[in-house]
């Protein structure tokens, strides 16, 4: 990957890396709404990869694939949040989930079922799962700030920290692993399969004998669960 100059060869270098942001690309496209185009996350993707290129620190205390692979996916992210791409109706739908969810939980005390969750909100059960599916990319995001990467970088030594470094610098940690902890074992189990083995929605559903769309379904409601028991505690 290094010219003849001892500099890297950065047409070599895009050109061995592209299927890794094709992949990258393609794992973020299918949690997120049709009007996200795969070129544009790609796209993305390679802005990431030549920003890495042009760093000094690149391969300090890392590998050049795992550094490359956090900046592809951090540049991706990046470009999705810039667009704000969720609608203000599936934000408020959301937080009105999440604010229910924590109600009855604390009323209960115990995780609520997806028909009391459906009554409090005044919704048929099909209404109610529709809205988890509109959420679900918003959550998908969000939450693989803080559960999946867990190290992707904005740069060398010095630079912000990310989201999930602020949260596991705290107690916050134990709060997070308590509150998965008490999840339902169906969920539980989607995000193990989801964050630990990185399993795609589809070998999930064969797991959990579910669709694709209703692993979304039980992604977006764990998140709620996580979130009103994080803002509860």
């Amino acid at each position: 990957m290094y010219t003849a100059q001892g500099k890297i060869d950065q047409r070599a270098v895009l050109d061995q890396y592209l299927p890794i942001v094709r992949r990258q690309a393609l794992s973020l496209q299918v949690k997120l709404p049709a009007s996200v185009e795969l070129d544009d996350l790609i796209q993305a993707g390679m802005v990431g990869l030549l920003d890495c290129l042009n760093r000094d620190d690149a391969c300090q205390g890392a590998s050049f694939t795992t550094y490359a692979s956090q900046r592809i996916r951090g540049a991706m992210i990046d470009e999705l949040r810039s667009r704000d791409w969720v609608p203000r109706s599936v934000r408020r739908n959301a937080r009105e989930i999440d604010e229910t969810l924590r109600r009855l939980e604390q009323e209960l005390g115990r995780p609520a079922e997806e028909r009391e969750i459906a009554e409090a909100l005044s919704l048929s059960m099909e209404e109610y799962r529709q809205r988890l599916a509109d959420t679900n990319g918003g959550h998908l995001i969000g939450y693989d700030d803080v559960f999946l990467d867990g190290e992707e970088p904005d740069g060398g030594p010095g630079a912000p920290k990310s989201p999930f470094d602020a949260l596991v610098s705290s107690e916050q940690r134990d709060r997070l692993v308590a509150a998965i902890e008490r999840l339902p074992e169906r969920e539980k189990l989607l995000l193990g399969l989801y964050y630990q083995e990185e399993l795609n929605l589809k070998e999930i559903g064969a797991v959990l004998g579910v669709s694709e769309s209703r692993v979304c379904q039980l992604h977006s409601q764990a998140v709620a669960r996580l979130r009103g028991k994080l803002a509860a505690a």
